[in-house]
């Protein structure tokens, strides 16, 4: 991948793209009521041993979808195939919301499921923005991208109280009628999905977008940046989606568990401004290894007594998977072959390191977990080094 920054390029045309960059936002602020807190449902309704199988269930669900998604978009278009994913994830929260509602655990599954199936598809609205503008603007692209959605997630945390009143109205916990809201929010998604006009992708005609899977992934320091791209994303997801437990067992309510999370998105999105013209600026190295130092640094201070180390790792928790997962997304707008298969391989680490957290934590407990995580936060670094410059050669 090249380590290489474009000096002089057009501004990014943000009000053009402003229903993708929106649209964003609402998923993200659903995803803050709703699967973010579906340990907490699970273990209500069946046994703290399968806190982490809703998280693995969207994982898995993702796996399988966000290949499709990625083919789909490649042959019908962005906007067609983020309609469908938002709509999809729509369905997907009111049938959580009706499971978990009613304690029928396979419903609310199926409900998560659904959800995970969705974000297959819409979390690759991010190569979207990416594409529409020459490689030295993809960063801020991104940037501007995440800036939105910190913006979805605060503006959701804010209504923290409404929902807790709604829940009680509906008879149920304020988990579970996050999940009709997060429902209503990804249908407003849809919505703005039919009003987007797509920008021409930047990457549109030239030789890495002809490439098939296996020639792309045939690149050198493609399989390295999916490395980094998967492995941000399961280090985040394992412990972004298990921190609420512990926080639970901590006696932590749902206002504070809100905060933590808040924290969490604000690492993730809040510093897109920065972190996305930094990366364009001083290369991808930059984002790889200081994506692997936060990351590291959360799983070390996720395990510390008191509720202030919580938050302290659930911010550098989402910087780090900000820089490392920006990065290499960047690099990846340059192969769309490569992008649905990397995001499939993001879900499956994900799945795997829930699924294994819970059981992890219901036997050994917390800080067992967080060391893995430590471990496997360093991976990126690899990515790092393996960083080379683009080539189109294509291996038969």
């Amino acid at each position: 991948m090249s380590d290489a920054a474009v000096a002089a390029t057009p501004r990014l045309d943000v009000g053009r793209v402003l229903p993708l960059y929106a649209a964003q936002a609402l998923a993200t602020g659903a995803t803050t009521v709703s699967t973010v807190l579906a340990s907490l449902i699970i273990s209500g309704m069946a046994s703290e041993t399968l806190a982490g199988l809703p998280s693995t269930l969207i994982q898995a669900s993702g796996a399988l979808s966000a290949g499709a998604f990625g083919a789909l978009m490649l042959r019908s278009g962005r906007r067609f195939g983020l309609a469908v994913a938002y709509t999809l994830g729509a369905l997907g929260a009111l049938v959580g919301f009706l499971g978990a509602r009613a304690g029928l655990t396979p419903v609310f599954l199926l409900g998560a499921m659904m959800m995970g199936g969705a974000q297959g598809g819409y979390q690759q609205a991010r190569y979207a923005a990416a594409e529409s503008v020459p490689d030295g603007r993809r960063g801020t692209a991104l940037g501007v991208l995440m800036l939105m959605s910190v913006l979805g997630s605060f503006v959701v945390t804010g209504f923290s109280h409404p929902i807790e009143a709604l829940g009680g109205v509906l008879g149920s916990t304020a988990e579970v009628a996050g999940w009709l809201v997060g429902g209503g929010l990804l249908a407003l998604g849809a919505v703005l999905m039919l009003i987007w006009k797509p920008l021409r992708p930047a990457v549109a005609g030239t030789p890495q977008a002809q490439l098939t899977v296996r020639q792309a992934f045939g690149i050198p320091g493609v399989r390295s940046t999916a490395l980094a791209v998967a492995t941000a994303q399961g280090v985040m997801v394992t412990l972004m989606s298990l921190t609420p437990l512990r926080a639970h067992h901590m006696g932590v309510d749902h206002a504070g568990v809100a905060a933590l999370v808040s924290g969490h998105i604000l690492g993730m999105f809040g510093f897109g401004w920065l972190t996305g013209p930094l990366i364009d600026r001083v290369g991808l190295r930059f984002g790889y290894v200081g994506g692997a130092a936060l990351l590291l640094s959360a799983a070390v201070t996720a395990p510390l007594p008191g509720t202030a180390w919580l938050g302290v790792s659930m911010f550098l928790l989402g910087l780090g998977w900000n820089l490392a997962f920006v990065s290499g997304s960047k690099a990846l707008t340059r192969f769309p072959a490569a992008q649905g298969v990397t995001d499939s391989l993001g879900f499956v680490a994900s799945g795997v390191g829930t699924l294994v957290g819970g059981v992890v934590i219901a036997r050994v407990g917390f800080p067992v977990l967080a060391a893995g995580c430590a471990v496997w936060a360093l991976l990126p670094l690899f990515s790092a080094w393996r960083v080379r410059p683009v080539s189109v050669s294509v291996r038969p």
